[in-house]
């Protein structure tokens, strides 16, 4: 699927195995069917080898804040799979967290941007060479917050990057309908890449009793 890399970005990493994503989500969903998990969950499957390939240039010691749709992210960031699947069997699969892995995420649209920024002005202050890596979805990159956070990003030259993960959907509406455009336009310094979601919007599209 289309996946756009900004110029005069730098691969840091190796590419992780994006089948560690895959064999995850699988794993939580046979659980959630079964009754183990009585959360919701939001699985991902359809844009792993992307993911793969943005955290090539995600380093270790930069923060990354996700959404409520944030497993992948997580094990792409070095969570360690078992403390991860602790989380999500607790109930907190959409704000998955771990201070040791500078990792947050939010089941609030949009609540992870403007903490973002309060993170990225930290580190420029205190004159650090680490960033913050933000990931959207495409209803959320037509929020307020979007475009106020990247343009006082930009203006003062603060260390946040932004991935627009776009699926094409608000839940279940398609996102262009809801806001009667027939083109979506980023900045061109922007991660973006595109991908249909082979789960529904929240658990695994089967009745479960809990």
């Amino acid at each position: 699927m289309k996946i756009f890399i900004p110029k005069n970005k730098i691969k840091i990493n190796k590419p992780k195995n994006p089948f560690i994503i895959t064999k995850f989500e699988s794993k939580i969903y046979s659980l959630y069917n079964n009754g183990k998990i009585p959360y919701p969950v939001h699985l991902t499957k359809g844009n792993e080898v992307q993911l793969s390939k943005i955290f090539q240039y995600i380093s270790g010691r930069d923060w990354v804040l996700s959404t409520w749709r944030n497993h992948g992210h997580a094990l792409m960031h070095g969570i360690n799979e078992k403390k991860l699947l602790k989380q999500i069997i607790l109930g907190k699969s959409m704000y998955v967290s771990s201070k040791k892995n500078k990792f947050l995420s939010s089941s609030i649209a949009g609540g992870m941007i403007p903490i973002a920024l309060g993170l990225a002005l930290s580190i420029k202050r205190k004159k650090q060479k680490n960033k913050v890596w933000v990931f959207i979805g495409d209803m959320t990159s037509m929020m307020g917050s979007f475009y106020e956070v990247y343009n006082y990003s930009r203006n003062f030259n603060l260390p946040l990057e932004f991935v627009i993960e776009d699926n094409g959907k608000s839940v279940y509406t398609n996102t262009k309908r809801t806001w009667n455009i027939k083109e979506i336009k980023y900045p061109k310094d922007v991660f973006y890449y595109k991908f249909d979601l082979k789960y529904p919007h929240h658990g695994t599209g089967k009745w479960v009793s809990f």
